[in-house]
């Protein structure tokens, strides 16, 4: 027997898409880092389970605003709120299968449901809802260097940490240290940020549960709002939308906030291959 799959990215934010309509497949947290490994699995940053939300337990009470919902996991097989880069690739692979087409579509997931707009020049445009900024200050570190960093929650927690230069930020095989532990009391996604030009900026990123990766959509709409704020600009108080782009190891995205505090987030997202998960060997993965 075998489990149909398929793998897509988004700037090199990449997954492994398991099509699961009727919620049947027991993916455990050990199946999905199985899946995820790069050596002896398929590899990947995390898992897009696809389920329709009136079949799985956590998504029934959205299944009247959105047919799909997006049961994303974090590449250690952890369960993640939201991922921004997923939800586009989420969004393709709909459309891939034929089950939407272009335009206007929506997507259940644990951060809520997310509109979705993909245009006929390939980009997919995310809402990402509204970014929360947690008061209290926070730091992170990297060795023996410590810069003060901006908490902004978008459905799951970032640190935004401007920095000279991206490598300031290490090797980034560990989560960087951050304090005060109350402020993350689940972990936390680490953004270093520089500044490129006007509204142009660059960073790198430790994801909580996978570390780093080449692109973190939620973190990229993250490091958005903490430039414009630290620019001086709040399109709630100014009534004009801050429009940022922001450069990931994979590609670009941008990013929008409008003056009604929605987040928007355009990029690309690619199907690369579909294949077929040998079951015997998942079952004993999942173990």
């Amino acid at each position: 027997m075998s489990i149909p799959f398929l793998k897509g990215h988004g700037t090199e934010n990449d997954f492994v898409i398991v099509p699961d309509p009727k919620n049947a497949l027991d993916l455990t947290p050990a199946a999905v880092a199985a899946l995820c490994d790069r050596r002896a699995g398929i590899g990947a940053d995390g898992v897009l389970h696809v389920v329709r939300s009136a079949a799985h337990p956590e998504a029934k009470g959205m299944a009247t605003a959105a047919e799909w919902f997006m049961d994303y996991r974090n590449g250690d097989g952890s369960i993640a709120e939201m991922c921004g880069n997923g939800v586009r690739v989420f969004a393709r692979y709909l459309q891939h299968a034929g089950h939407v087409t272009e335009g206007d579509l929506t997507v259940a997931t644990r951060g809520g449901v997310k509109t979705v707009h993909i245009d006929k020049a390939g980009d997919i445009t995310v809402g990402m809802g509204r970014a929360r900024l947690p008061e209290g200050d926070v730091t992170v570190s990297v060795g023996d260097r410590t810069w003060p960093a901006r908490n902004v929650n978008m459905g799951n927690p970032h640190a935004v940490a401007f920095v000279a230069d991206l490598a300031d930020a290490g090797d980034l095989c560990a989560p960087p240290p951050f304090s005060p532990a109350s402020a993350y009391p689940e972990g936390v996604n680490v953004e270093f940020v520089v500044d490129r030009g006007p509204r142009h900026v660059a960073m790198r990123v430790h994801e909580r549960g996978s570390g780093e990766t080449r692109s973190c959509g939620t973190g990229a709409c993250a490091v958005a709002v903490a430039t414009a704020r630290r620019d001086g600009a709040d399109p709630a108080a100014t009534g004009d939308p801050a429009t940022y782009t922001v450069d990931v190891p994979g590609g670009r995205l941008v990013i929008t906030e409008r003056p009604d505090g929605e987040i928007e987030m355009t990029g690309p997202a690619v199907i690369v291959a579909e294949g077929e998960i040998d079951a015997e060997w998942l079952e004993n993965a999942a173990r």
